[in-house]
């Protein structure tokens, strides 16, 4: 499976992205995605999760309110949209496909957030 993250950028506080996440494979509706971030001399946080049919969607603390996840089964495509974005928010966001015990990550997508 081939994951591949795009649509970070650079951002002013309060802007909006959407963060895109393709992966490869003809069961992708059964996958399980996530988005995590990851700033540099930190571990890497979850901060979204969806299950395959995206009727179950899970956020961490920090980013509830502010970011959403959802996907489209038809493109393969599962999305990160984050709204008011926070300088804190500045980090590389990378996107991980779970199918069965499997776990495949892209090669993340960097958001920096300044004025």
């Amino acid at each position: 499976v081939h994951v591949v993250e795009s649509g970070g950028g650079l951002v002013q506080p309060g802007g909006s992205l959407r963060l895109s996440c393709t992966a490869s494979g003809s069961t992708f509706s059964q996958y399980v995605m996530s988005w995590f971030r990851q700033i540099p001399g930190k571990e890497r946080e979850i901060v979204a999760v969806i299950d395959g049919a995206g009727g179950f969607t899970n956020y961490a603390g920090s980013v509830k309110g502010r970011f959403r996840i959802s996907r489209d089964n038809t493109k393969n495509t599962a999305y990160l949209q984050i709204n008011n974005l926070k300088p804190e928010d500045t980090a590389v966001y990378y996107c991980k496909a779970k199918s069965g015990p499997e776990n495949y990550w892209g090669q993340g997508t960097q958001v920096t957030v300044s004025s």
